[in-house]
Order: structure tokens, then sequence, then C-alpha cells
């Protein structure tokens, strides 16, 4: 009988039910795990190191759950603290484990969708001000000569969160931002929403735009592109447990997590608490 090994989702809030919502979509034959560190929320204005540190902790939390292949469903970590993770920690922690982020993916897919190489990225403060995007974006295809700008939209979580989506004050910041990004490009073709909570407000987003722009939520890039990686590495896909099932963990209170992630997620959800 094979080890009970599911693939494991973090996020610092409840974003990344939207990651593992298409994750569940294309890939429903897996286990999951879902931790969400909600009671250290939000990570977009805290330090690398705090959010290092905290994403490490993470991780290790998920690999004793019996976690093989962990998916960082947070933009801001993935900025932050996957580079280090995978490069300095992995090795001594176990070199047969995986960690991957939502950037990279995201990324391959915009140079997939763009026309004319004019893209723009959405996102926290913190995941803008680390410019992961940028390096990103010129490490994965010089060739193209991608020319992105980006917009920090510091109110678009608390929005998402307090269920505000489709208020005036709610429109009033969507438009603002969008309008301050066109600014910086009039000629932008595809905008990658760089934070998993912006999904939510996508019709907002689309009616402040130009309809030619293509706008990507990040739950399907990923799932799909986790679909590919798994083809390409047998030997990681061949660890991950089948049974369909799902397991949320919160380091909040329970009741409070799942209310909010039965908002997220369309349907009740039972979790239990964690510490990190």
């Amino acid at each position: 009988m094979q080890k009970y090994s599911p693939i494991g989702v973090f996020d610092s809030g409840y974003g990344g039910l939207t990651v593992l919502n298409e994750l569940k979509k294309r890939l429903p034959k897996y286990n999951y795990i879902y931790l969400g560190d909600n009671a250290r929320t939000p990570y977009g204005t805290r330090s690398f190191d705090v959010v290092y540190e905290y994403t490490l902790e993470a991780v290790k939390k998920l690999f004793d759950l019996g976690c093989h292949l962990v998916i960082v469903a947070c933009n801001t970590a993935s900025a932050k603290a996957l580079r280090n993770i995978q490069q300095l920690d992995l090795p001594h922690i176990d070199p047969s484990k995986r960690v991957l982020g939502v950037i990279r993916p995201s990324v391959e897919k915009v140079v997939e969708v763009t026309k004319n190489n004019r893209v723009g990225v959405l996102g926290t403060v913190g995941t803008v001000t680390s410019e992961s995007y940028l390096m990103e974006f010129q490490k994965i295809n010089k060739k193209r000569q991608i020319k992105a700008v980006q917009e920090a939209c510091p109110m678009w979580v608390p929005i998402v969160e307090n269920n505000e989506i489709g208020t005036p004050g709610a429109n009033y910041f969507v438009e603002k931002n969008l309008e301050n990004l066109l600014k910086k490009d009039p000629d932008l073709d595809t905008i990658i929403l760089g934070c998993t909570h912006y999904p939510f407000l996508i019709n907002q987003i689309k009616e402040y735009l130009p309809s030619h722009i293509n706008v990507l939520p990040q739950g399907s890039i990923v799932a799909e592109k986790l679909e590919d990686y798994l083809v390409r590495h047998p030997e990681i896909e061949i660890k991950c447990s089948k049974g369909k099932t799902t397991n949320f963990y919160t380091t909040e209170s329970v009741a409070t997590f799942e209310k909010r992630a039965g908002f997220f997620l369309g349907k009740a959800v039972n979790a239990k608490h964690i510490s990190l």
C-alpha cells in the first residue's frame, strides 16, 4: 500500500485556497493538505528574513505531515523565501523533497500569452518591492525582451478578506491601481494577477481595463504547470499519494478559518489547528 504523501499547499492566509481549488479540478486524484498561517498574516508587509523564517517553518511542518512536494501558493513567500529554501535548506532537510512556487509558472504563462511583450504585474507591496517578477522575466526569455511594469495594490487583499468585493470603496481602489498601471505602460496586452486573492476581483478588474488585455489569474496556471511538472518528474509523481482527500490546517482559530475558507471555496470545510 502506498504511503500517505499528500501534496502540500501553503499560504500565509486564504488566497492560496484559489490555487488549491484549481489543483483539485485539474489533478483530482491526489491527496492534498492546505496549511494557512492565518495567525501571522499578512506576510506582504514583513521583512525578507521574517517571511523566510515563517515560510520555512510551514514547509517543515508540511514535510512532517507526510508531504514530499509542497506548493508555496503565496506570492510574497515565493518572492522572499522560496529560493533560499530550495538552495540552502532542502539539501540538508531532504534532497529528494521539492518546494515549488507560483511566480515562475506565472511568468512562463505570461510569456506564452503576450503578443507584444508588454506585460503588467499586480501584486502586494512585498511582492512588487522584491522585484521577483521582473527578475524572472529577465531570466526566462531574454530573447523576447519582455517589458514588464508593476503596481502594488495594498488594499486589494483586505477588500477580499473582508468580503467588500463590489462595494464603491473596493471599486475605487481597483480603478485607481489599474489607472496607475496603465500610466506606466498604456500598451500592455497581458496582466498577471500576482496575488492569489485577486481572482475574486476579476470582474471589477476587467471592467476597468480595455477588452483586449488578457488578465491571468494564477490558480489555473499553477495547476497546468504542476501537471506538466509531474509528467516530467515521475520520480516525484510516484511519491504523491492518490486518494482524493483534502485536509485543512490553520494557525488561527478553526472557526474563523472554516467560515472564511468556506467563502473562498464555496463550500463548507473542516479544519484543524496547528502550531508552527
